[in-house]
């Protein structure tokens, strides 16, 4: 279940959830997703964090790979999920839906978001929408060994200001910044560091209207929606799987009792 708001360090995953998605939660304090475009590092990532302390499957009831490991930092019991390899959450293929809906139903103590240090641009793409659906995200910077002989430079501490997390220049091959990492994510697990990412506020008067209507009557039918203005646009932009999600109540603890998606989005 969720935290008590009072309990800054206690867990902030939805437990229940997390069993429905897959993950063996077991000797478990903080949940971490690890997400990233392809080619980035993310399995390096993966292999420094938990070492043969993983496993690996199949996602329930789809033919996805997936890849679960664990580790401890400080008297803490970590289990990481390694998510689909993605350049989007818009849910236009099997691997970006699931990617996109444990970030938005399992709600993560932290998702370790990989990116290529010598394509920074092309993969803050994914970071923005990650952002756009949680709150708790680490910005791991990997390949800065390569960006370096390519002589690009990064300024860490101005993109940690910018997007509101904590960034943390690594290169995964060398184990050089996993100690970093790892201390990054328990101060966002643990509510030590509180993120204010960056978030999208360019919709238009009437589309905001119309995100606030379908909100309310959102809150309404699933008082505990997670990320409820995200989910209500994803709604108006006819996103099938949020749609079938929300009908259904088979995730985020929904209440099954509406028959119909239509019945929200009737906002005018």
């Amino acid at each position: 279940m969720n935290n008590p708001t009072n309990c800054n360090s206690c867990p902030a995953h939805n437990r229940e959830n997390l069993v429905k998605l897959g993950v063996d939660m077991t000797e478990t304090d903080y949940v971490i997703a690890l997400a990233g475009n392809p080619n980035v590092g993310k399995s390096t990532v993966f292999n420094n964090l938990t070492g043969l302390r993983q496993h690996t499957g199949n996602w329930p009831g789809k033919t996805v790979s997936r890849a679960e490991g664990a580790f401890s930092f400080n008297d803490k019991r970590y289990k990481i999920v390694d998510l689909p390899g993605t350049y989007s959450l818009l849910s236009t293929s099997t691997d970006e839906e699931v990617a996109r809906n444990f970030i938005l139903f399992g709600q993560p103590d932290v998702t370790l978001i990989v990116v290529d240090a010598t394509r920074l641009e092309r993969n803050l793409n994914l970071v923005l929408q990650i952002l756009e659906i949680t709150d708790r995200a680490v910005l791991c910077l990997n390949l800065m060994d390569e960006a370096k002989r390519n002589n690009v430079e990064i300024d860490e501490r101005a993109l940690s200001r910018e997007l509101g997390i904590p960034v943390i220049p690594a290169s995964a091959r060398r184990r050089v910044g996993m100690n970093e990492v790892l201390a990054a994510l328990e101060d966002v697990a643990t509510g030590k560091y509180v993120c204010k990412p960056h978030k999208i506020k360019s919709h238009s008067p009437k589309l905001n209207h119309a995100i606030e209507t379908v909100s309310a009557k959102l809150n309404e039918q699933f008082p505990n929606l997670p990320n409820l203005k995200w989910v209500a646009l994803r709604l108006l932009e006819g996103d099938n799987s949020i749609m079938e999600a929300v009908r259904n109540g088979e995730l985020g603890n929904l209440n099954p009792n509406i028959s119909t998606t239509a019945e929200v989005l009737s906002y005018e």
